[in-house]
């Protein structure tokens, strides 16, 4: 027992060097392992917004998702291995990027443990009631810290640059997809994007008191700053290769497909358009964390494309307009103003190019 005390706290122990970044291909696999994770995860969303009658924790879908969890923690737990055989312990065997992901392991199994616990005393969830369980809660958090160690590890590293290409950037951004695909699976009562295009022109042809458009209205607003605000995240850090934003976009839509079964595939194609649209903004305004107007310009009319489409795609889909002139053309408007106000937020001042020049090569 002495023995394998004393070896505990031999690797506890930080070993004093400097921490290193893993390959580029060892984040690429890390990336993969994570869409097993997340779509798992997005099979177990299917079974519980689809199937009538979930009564065990033992399910199909259920062994999808932990068995990607199962592969993302080997993956994470194996390079720090591979550190540890060449004599590193403690922080120093953990490459940057990776300590959140290899701590919220054990977090995520102990949340998964009390899912099933939670299952097994008060039933499966299948409503609202889904997105307000503690134990998923907590499974949500930690899986947000997993999946996104590829985003973590790249931020940094010394090979990105300032205009990384868009292959050595793919793992971050696969990360950051799955990860903004967890807010937008914890916000489905707000997802724009499980509407149909049907649903969408009834909602804007009346003004009642039944909450319809209002129900849309706030949906579009709150699926807006979940799918803008991690695009203006990167922008502040890197200039953003052609592809980039299309790639979360087609990422983004994993989820509330998953949801509706794919049945609204029209509407969530639209926002895949949306994010080639975005990138071609983004060439043209070429918007950075030193050309402020430019950031706000791209985070208000990316906005506004976005929804612009989505209104109009959903009309030719039901075949007319939306009744109610005000709604369907103030509502891209609104989005538009929301989009440049959360710019604004994100870089209320331009950062000097010199300083960020600076920064890049400490990076």
């Amino acid at each position: 027992m002495a023995t394998v005390d004393a070896g505990v706290r031999r690797l506890i122990a930080d070993s004093g060097e400097a921490r290193t970044w893993v390959s580029p291909k060892a984040d690429l696999v890390m990336a993969l392992l994570g869409v097993w994770f997340g779509v798992g995860l997005m099979i177990d969303a299917w079974a519980h917004s689809n199937l009538a009658e979930l009564e065990t924790f033992f399910t199909p879908w259920h062994a999808a998702f932990y068995s990607g969890f199962a592969a993302v923690s080997a993956w994470i737990i194996w390079q720090v291995y591979r550190n540890v055989r060449v004599g590193r312990s403690g922080l120093a065997a953990v490459p940057n990027g990776y300590l959140a992901g290899l701590l919220a392991i054990p977090a995520f199994a102990a949340f998964g443990f009390a899912d099933m616990m939670w299952h097994t005393l008060l039933g499966i969830e299948q409503n609202i009631d889904i997105l307000f369980s503690p134990s998923h809660l907590g499974l949500i958090v930690t899986m947000m810290l997993i999946i996104t160690t590829p985003l973590r590890s790249a931020w940094n590293a010394a090979d990105m640059g300032e205009r990384p290409r868009l292959s050595r950037l793919l793992p971050a951004l696969i990360g950051l997809g799955f990860g903004v695909t967890l807010v937008s699976l914890f916000v489905s009562y707000g997802n724009a994007m499980q509407w149909s295009a049907n649903g969408i022109i009834r909602a804007f042809s009346t003004v009642g008191d039944d909450g319809g458009p209002g129900h849309l209205a706030a949906s579009m607003i709150i699926t807006n700053v979940v799918l803008l605000a991690p695009v203006l995240f990167l922008l502040r850090r890197w200039r953003l290769p052609f592809g980039s934003v299309t790639v979360l976009s087609l990422v983004g839509i994993l989820m509330p497909g998953a949801q509706t079964a794919f049945r609204n595939l029209p509407i969530l194609l639209t926002f895949v358009v949306a994010g080639l649209v975005s990138d071609l903004l983004i060439q043209w305004l070429r918007p950075s964390r030193e050309r402020r107007a430019a950031y706000w310009a791209f985070a208000g009319l990316s906005a506004f494309a976005t929804w612009a489409l989505y209104i109009a795609v959903a009309s030719l889909m039901a075949g007319q307009l939306p009744a109610v002139p005000e709604l369907w053309t103030g509502a891209p408007v609104v989005a538009g103003l929301v989009g440049f106000a959360l710019g604004a937020l994100f870089l209320p001042n331009a950062a000097p190019a010199e300083a960020a020049e600076s920064g890049a090569r400490q990076a």
